[in-house]
């Protein structure tokens, strides 16, 4: 990882250590170089928090997708819930619904990538990531309100370079093999290509299967091409397709409350089907499923970018396509007993155009304006079934009515989004500089939602079970506005048509060659939008939320370029946060947050030390606090539940807000004949959070400290090393939420958590040409 953070009493005993070696320390640190602002510059430079992971600390950590790059950077969270996939940046990020667009923009070669599972993609020969903290409004886009993930592929090299690459880890089988060659192909084409395989058994035993799970599989390639046309024109075409495939979960069942006469969920579960092996509840890394459950996902993207350099600055154009098309099957009660499983299907596809102006930089004002456009196309299909076996119609003869029954739901939506942007900086002097922009936004978007009941085998309606469906388990369909006038149907279609501006503004001080101040204003927004998973007609719409961000920062240089120690200080208002709970039954419940508070400190830095040692790290503090949010879903057996199971949230912090996180590690490296043996250990770190999205103080968590390290052998051409992963084996839990019917209908509330690996240590070697 390319920036840290260690206090300053810390930093300056070991730079008087790396100082007093005298002539035997001759390490300077390497500059990062990042682009924040949509041209090349020193992360030292820029005025934004901002972390920085590089390609090399990716493959070496074996790092492969956003999760696991999510350790290393504070105030930074991603986790899989049951139906979906959750990014944060300081406490804000989007709940789980096809309806939402993400708070935390993530964009790779420039193209905004505005939905979850696209993020989800592993990673494939990158150049590096940066994380860019607070809303990133003008430069980045409506939905950058959070902040910003910014990734960078690898771009085909001057000169030839091959690369072989393999991973094997064989406690749980797990087999990795890159390849990549690159060059030129004649005095003006340049090109890459890359490859990568996946695969492995699982960490999880599924009794009820007799597998291991998840089991993964996953494909990608990608082939890029540059072109220099002319002496100023650039043209770089880039096209890639990934394919990961997953059979099972990593979720189980982890604890049980039990109801008034002392009997478990576990306990009903097993007497209705004679499996004793239901009765289990604690982490165990043991689950039970009987339904087979499957995730096939298919990602593409086609990018195209061309830059051409005039008389005032590069003109840069960027045309993108990206879609992706999922199925999954879930066993969504999370339990081996027959209750209802969970088929989903969804397609995306977008377009987008950029144009932008960039000044060639180092001037009295500097400047950067362009236009922007997207036009999307979601198609989302879910159905909740029950099965002619289901154990629900063992409980009462009105819920035998609904075996052989199953509920789709259809949302689909189209959206459209054109801006123009600005920014300019003006180098007042040496010492002062003046940055101010803004962006202005028009968007347009249809959605609509139905939803059925329906006779499973013959496909045709059923209103009886729609009205049992209705009192069991509040679900509007179709059929009961067809039977009955003025009933709450499900047949429902909006539309939407926003504008908004977004301005920033910062101050900053330079000091000296060596220290940078900055003060910041920035705001943003995302739109709103129609909610995909309701099961009620109510909540359909959602309202947009907007974000108003201060941040006051340093970044320094220090000890002759050995050392870098960056901080910042901010305070984020939100208005109207959009938010989606579980309703603890089979839906959501989505809504706005009216106001919501974040204010935090960011820290980190980098130190080369005497003998050859590198320390890096970096820690965030933050305060998170609904300021008014009275709509919020209850966690079983809440105190002062309104009607609806609605409670008041206001004072409390959010889930994934934890008061500290970070990250540290140390390098060494030490030469002999012409080898190198390479060392590294990594410390990452989170404190006590809530992971249970209703707030359920029971599920108030600390994930706590997890070491990994590698040990590399390394010749000009060949690497060696053995890397290990979470080395202390430590049983960590990345979300909880209570299993659905468990305390609605059974009354004793079981909760299923997804489970992080246990240990591992892989094998992995390079080969490069």
């Amino acid at each position: 990882m390319n920036n840290t953070l260690v206090k300053k009493p810390l930093v300056a005993a070991l730079a008087t250590l790396a100082l007093s070696a005298g002539n035997g320390y001759a390490q300077v640190l390497e500059e990062v170089v990042v682009t924040a602002q949509k041209r090349p510059q020193s992360l030292q430079d820029v005025p934004v928090s901002i972390n920085a992971v590089g390609g090399d600390k990716l493959a070496e950590g074996n790092l492969t997708k956003m999760e696991d790059v999510t350790a290393y950077v504070p105030n930074l969270s991603m986790s899989e819930t049951g139906i979906g996939t959750q990014i944060f940046i300081r406490g804000i990020g989007s709940g789980i619904n096809q309806g939402f667009e993400q708070s935390v923009g993530t964009y790779v070669d420039g193209i905004y990538y505005g939905r979850a599972q696209l993020s989800r993609a592993p990673f494939m020969d990158l150049e590096r990531i940066e994380v860019l903290r607070g809303p990133q409004g003008i430069l980045f886009g409506k939905n950058s309100i959070a902040g910003a993930i910014n990734m960078t592929t690898a771009k085909p090299t001057e000169e030839l370079e091959l690369k072989a690459g393999i991973v094997y880890e064989p406690r749980f089988n797990q087999r990795e093999v890159n390849l990549v060659a690159s060059g030129p192909l004649n005095d003006t084409v340049r090109a890459r290509l890359a490859v990568r395989g996946y695969s492995d058994a699982g960490y999880m035993e599924n009794e009820l299967q007799d597998r291991d799970e998840p089991s993964r599989e996953e494909r990608a390639i990608r082939g890029t091409i540059a072109w220099d046309a002319t002496e100023n024109l650039e043209l770089i075409l880039k096209a890639e397709r990934d394919t990961f495939d997953v059979k099972g979960r990593q979720i189980e069942i982890v604890k049980e409350l039990p109801r008034g006469d002392g009997v478990q969920y576990g306990q009903i579960l097993a007497q209705l089907t004679g499996d004793a092996r239901l009765m289990d509840n604690e982490q165990d890394y043991v689950r039970q499923s009987d339904s087979p459950e499957f995730s096939e996902n298919t990602v593409d993207n086609v990018t195209f970018t061309a830059n051409y350099d005039t008389d005032i600055g590069t003109l840069t154009s960027v045309t993108g396509w990206a879609g992706y098309e999922f199925s999954e099957n879930c066993d969504c009660d999370f339990t081996g007993a027959d209750v209802f499983s969970i088929a989903m299907n969804e397609e995306y596809r977008q377009f987008s155009q950029e144009l932008r102006l960039v000044s060639p930089g180092g001037e009295t004002v500097d400047w950067i304006a362009g236009v922007f456009y997207q036009s999307n196309e979601l198609d989302f299909k879910e159905a909740t079934s029950f099965s002619e076996t289901s154990i629900l119609g063992l409980l009462d003869p009105q819920l035998a009515l609904i075996q052989g029954i199953t509920v789709p739901r259809d949302y689909e939506q189209d959206a459209t989004a054109a801006a123009v942007f600005a920014q300019a900086t003006w180098n007042i002097n040496e010492a002062w500089a003046l940055t101010a922009g803004g962006r202005y936004t028009h968007e347009t978007k249809e959605g609509s939602r139905t939803m059925r009941t329906l006779n499973a085998a013959t496909g045709t309606a059923d209103p009886i079970a729609a009205f049992v469906v209705k009192q069991a388990f509040n679900v509007d369909t179709e059929e009961l506005q067809v039977m009955v006038p003025n009933a709450p149907g499900h047949n429902l279609a909006g539309d939407r048509d926003e504008t908004s501006f977004t301005p920033s503004v910062s101050v900053q001080y330079i000091a000296s060659d060596d220290v940078m101040f900055y003060a910041s204003g920035s705001t943003g927004f995302k739109s709103g939008g129609f909610d995909a998973r309701a099961n009620q007609v109510e909540s359909f719409e959602f309202d947009r939320e907007e974000a108003t961000t201060y941040e006051l920062g340093t970044k320094t240089r220090l000890w002759d370029d050995r050392a870098e120690l960056n901080a910042a200080i901010f305070h984020t208002t939100y208005k109207d946060l959009q938010t989606s709970q579980f309703d603890g039954i089979l839906g959501f419940v989505v809504g706005n947050a009216k106001k919501a508070e974040v204010k935090g400190v960011e820290l980190d830095g980098r130190l080369a030390l005497p003998y050859n040692l590198m320390l890096t790290a970096a820690i965030g503090y933050l305060d998170f606090e609904y300021k008014d949010f009275d709509s919020g879903n209850c966690y079983h057996d809440q105190p002062n539940q309104a009607p609806g199971g609605i409670c008041d949230y206001t004072g409390k912090p959010s889930q994934y807000t934890p008061n500290w996180s970070g990250s540290t590690s140390l390098e060494h490296t030490y030469d002999f004949s012409e080898l190198q043996l390479r060392t590294t250990l990594d410390v990452t770190y989170q404190g006590k959070q809530f992971i249970h999205p209703n707030l359920d103080p029971r599920w108030e968590y600390t994930p706590g400290a997890k070491v990994n390290g590698r040990i590399a052998l390394e010749a000009d051409q060949w690497t060696l090393a053995l890397v290990g992963k979470n080395l202390t084996d430590r049983d960590t839990l990345t979300y909880t939420n209570t299993a659905p019917l468990s305390a609605s209908t059974f009354m004793t509330p079981a909760y299923y958590g997804f489970v992080e690996r246990p240990r591992t240590i892989a094998l992995q070697a390079d080969y490069r040409y």
